[in-house]
């Protein structure tokens, strides 16, 4: 499979992405909310930092679970700068674009 790279608009999505996740871990440890998400603590930090902007879905889908967000709350909040929750790419839903 080909990725395609990312687009400006994906890199910010992933920025706001790592932002939320960062505030609703709150005072929690990152070890302690990656170990119950069952995901490293590095893969962890880097979506926080913002370095992985399209993390797989099923990560994200854990992280927020852990850390009580829906995945609808997740997306709106994320898409939020774009004025409407769509993806940067036509025809693409919440879970193909965290899935990609």
């Amino acid at each position: 499979m080909v990725r395609l790279p990312l687009t400006p608009a994906d890199i910010e999505r992933g920025q706001r992405l790592g932002a939320l996740l960062r505030r609703a871990r709150g005072e929690r440890s990152m070890l302690e909310v990656a170990l119950d998400a069952r995901v490293s603590p590095e893969t962890l930090r880097k979506i926080e930092s913002g370095r992985v902007a399209t993390p797989a879905f099923p990560t994200i889908a854990a992280i927020a679970e852990v850390l009580g967000l829906s995945l609808d709350a997740v997306w709106a909040e994320i898409n939020e700068a774009d004025g409407a929750a769509t993806s940067a790419r036509p025809g693409r839903n919440a879970r193909e674009w965290l899935a990609s």
